[in-house]
């Protein structure tokens, strides 16, 4: 077994792990790692080739390989140690990874702090409920993705794509722009679970019908998918009786959420958020097990690689705090979602957190096209902001200095 040292060990290479990596070493943290399961830099990013990343941090819109190449070039330019081909198998209280490669076999990684960056997955047909056979062609939209613009490889002629994520509205594009025929976007919630903007690009601009309150509910086809019914749902989302219709196609698209990849957060018993399903941070973004920090999409789903990016950059500033003994005093006070408001990261507020303003991000219950964001703590408004045309699916981001427990609220009577 190979035994090695560091001071920031940082597990996942996406947008959220390279900034993170980056930022502990701008802060002067000597012995920086980088771990990645890849072969390469960048995570997901390198099969997005589409543009509209990085609009809020570069002004520009870059593609989503272009915007993982800046930090790429940054991280080899450094002297930030990285591993890739290394699958990170465990992770200790104690801040113990253990990992495998081809090169080194199993490694054995003693850490002063440990930075969570693994992302998310995509959620499956088995977690969707969708009954009848299971052929080929049934493949969630990020498969599509990487088998179109990093295999060079059609997954099908004919598709029809159930949710309305991000992603999904990409690939409906996509595909239609290589030959595919999309026949529609079916999506079981009464909105659309996209950003605004896809909805416009991908769909309308394409002439991609998107069905709200439907979704499919079986699946023909024994070697190959040659069908699938759709069904209206009603508010209870049930499938309401004589409203099937049946659909021709070769491919079926999920794209029914991300769950973020916390298999390992979990075997170190790091407290998780029933809400985003990703570890309950502090507002230095370091998770319930002192020294193990999480940023990204494995701490809450983002829609913005931009904030990802920025969650990175705060969890190494924490990691950096922690190793300068800044933060071993015990105790927190709550980040409390409140009206209208689906959950706030980070969730606590350290008494003694470090110097300057602590970035927060948040989803809405509900859209609006106008509101008031109002932070308060015991009933003292500490930062108001007007918002236009939120979302849920559109994730907002505010820094404000802390001190005390903090209610979050989206007012939208009165704006």
């Amino acid at each position: 077994m190979k035994k090695l040292q560091t001071g920031v060990a940082v597990i996942g290479a996406g947008p959220a792990g390279l900034a993170a990596a980056l930022e502990a070493k701008r802060l002067g943290v000597e012995k920086t790692l980088l771990v990645e399961r890849d072969d390469g830099l960048g995570g997901i990013l390198q099969q997005c080739i589409h543009d509209g990343f990085g609009i809020h941090r570069f002004g520009r819109r870059l593609s989503g390989s272009q915007y993982a190449q800046v930090f790429i070039d940054q991280v080899e330019g450094s002297d930030i140690e990285v591993l890739t081909g290394t699958m990170v198998l465990e992770i200790t209280p104690e801040r113990r990874i253990f990992a495998c490669s081809k090169e080194d076999g199993i490694l054995d990684i003693e850490c002063g702090a440990i930075i969570l960056a693994m992302g998310c997955r995509e959620r499956t047909a088995a977690q969707v409920l969708i009954y009848g056979d299971r052929p080929a062609g049934v493949l969630t939209a990020g498969a599509v993705q990487r088998y179109i613009n990093m295999d060079g490889c059609l997954p099908g002629r004919t598709a029809v794509i159930l949710g309305s994520g991000d992603i999904g509205l990409i690939m409906a594009r996509r595909m239609t722009l290589e030959g595919i025929t999309v026949k529609g976007v079916y999506e079981v919630m009464d909105s659309p679970g996209g950003l605004t903007r896809n909805i416009v690009q991908c769909l309308d601009d394409f002439d991609i019908p998107l069905y709200l309150s439907h979704t499919v509910a079986w699946v023909r086809g024994r070697d190959r998918v040659e069908s699938v019914t759709t069904v209206r749902v009603g508010p209870d989302l049930k499938p309401i009786p004589g409203t099937e219709t049946e659909v021709s196609c070769d491919l079926l698209v999920l794209a029914v959420g991300l769950i973020p990849e916390n298999e390992l957060s979990v075997k170190a018993g790091i407290e998780l958020d029933s809400r985003t399903r990703g570890p309950v941070l502090d507002s230095a973004f370091m998770t319930s097990v002192p020294g193990i920090f999480a940023a990204g999409n494995v701490a809450a789903v983002f829609d913005l690689v931009d904030y990802v990016s920025q969650s990175g950059e705060a969890a190494a500033r924490g990691a950096a705090a922690f190793l300068r003994g800044e933060l071993s005093a015990p105790g927190w006070d709550p980040v409390e979602a409140g009206e209208n408001v689906s959950f706030v990261v980070p969730q606590r507020i350290r008494r003694e957190s470090p110097a300057g303003k602590t970035a927060f991000f948040l989803r809405v219950k509900k859209p609006a096209a106008a509101a008031e964001l109002v932070c308060s703590t015991k009933g003292r408004v500490r930062l108001q902001r007007r918002c236009r045309h939120i979302a849920p699916p559109e994730m907002l981001s505010f820094e404000m200095e802390t001190g005390g427990p903090l209610l979050v609220e989206m007012r939208y009577d009165g704006v």
